[in-house]
């Protein structure tokens, strides 16, 4: 099978073509390689990544239209798990205009491709971002999401509607993975988890927002990975007659899941699990909460479980170790 995986020097991207490389396939990764944080992250992740002959590598701008079809109508991919963006909530108050380049140009340019080239599977990430400040728990894809409190939220929102769109027009299947917070060796720098660990660690303090009284539906990368790998395989067929009064599903060949761990954590009981890991204790800035972030997140993933056998297993504790392991290691 031949696979366009996007964001492939990004987190989620570089575990996911590692496993599909691992799986005998072959694999395009793409990644405009962009400053948002730490070059040389993205850089080593990639050197992982050059022991595998069926991987090759192209730096390319999603936002770059006449580029991206070139790949496409060249490559002839058969499946595409588009995973690059512009992440990150807080940033997008800061450079709105990334998120529109990367994230809805960028969404648009991977549909064409799709809709031109005949591929047979669209996965895309979406995020546990668009509940927004849903108080209903867990979040649901029944539920409506149309109240985002964010940019980057908005952007995640439009990349499901486009989806859909294709999929009722073009009957292009896609399928969409709103992903809840994600942890595990090579996260990004912006991440919680990073922050807190480097702060400890060199004896600064964190920012301890809305005083901890957050909660976060923590995943582990690996558990993620599995269900990826799981889902692409599982394509959308689209139900004759369906009502569409289900968001998550629909008449075209379209789907939503939750991916998540179904089992919020505490920040506290988080930042705890890191204390741990790094044998010391972290000095706490107790702040506010802050602009355009959510009180909790908690994922209901009873769809991914019946649909590819998805179960989260991993602890945060387990997590953070390993993660902790991997930041010393790494830095």
């Amino acid at each position: 099978m031949k696979y366009l995986v996007t964001g492939t020097a990004g987190f989620i991207g570089f575990y996911v073509a590692r496993k599909l490389c691992e799986l005998g396939h072959e694999v395009v990764g793409l990644d405009n390689l962009n400053s948002y944080y730490i070059q040389k992250l993205k850089h080593d992740r990639l050197e992982q990544l050059k022991s595998y002959s069926n991987l090759q590598f192209v730096q390319m701008d999603l936002a770059d239209r006449a580029d991206i079809a070139q790949l496409f109508q060249t490559e002839k991919f058969q499946r595409v798990i588009h995973l690059a963006a512009q992440a990150g909530v807080r940033y997008s108050l800061e450079n709105p205009m990334a998120y529109i380049d990367s994230n809805l140009v960028g969404m648009a340019t991977i549909l064409e491709g799709c809709r031109h080239n005949e591929v047979e599977h669209l996965v895309y990430a979406s995020s546990s971002s668009v509940y927004g400040m849903n108080s209903k728990m867990p979040y649901s894809t029944k539920d409506a999401v149309d109240h985002p409190v964010s940019l980057y939220a908005a952007t995640k929102k439009a990349n499901e509607l486009l989806a859909h769109s294709y999929s009722h027009l073009y009957k292009l299947p896609t399928t969409g993975l709103r992903f809840f917070t994600v942890n595990g060796p090579w996260g990004r720098p912006d991440m919680a988890a990073w922050k807190f660990t480097q702060a400890i660690l060199e004896g600064k303090p964190i920012n301890v927002f809305n005083h901890g009284e957050l909660q976060r539906d923590f995943t582990d990368i690996e558990d993620i990975l599995e269900g990826i790998i799981r889902i692409q395989d599982v394509i959308p067929k689209g139900k004759e007659g369906f009502s569409n009064d289900d968001p998550g599903r629909s008449s075209a060949p379209y789907r939503v899941y939750n991916i998540g761990n179904n089992q919020p954590v505490k920040l506290m009981d988080f930042i705890n699990a890191i204390e741990k890991a790094c044998g010391k204790e972290a000095l706490k800035n107790y702040l506010p909460m802050q602009a355009g972030d959510v009180y909790a997140t908690y994922a209901d993933v009873d769809d991914l479980m019946k649909d590819v056998g998805f179960k989260p297993k991993i602890k945060i504790d387990e997590t953070m170790n390993r993660f902790v392991g991997w930041y010393r290691n790494w830095c």
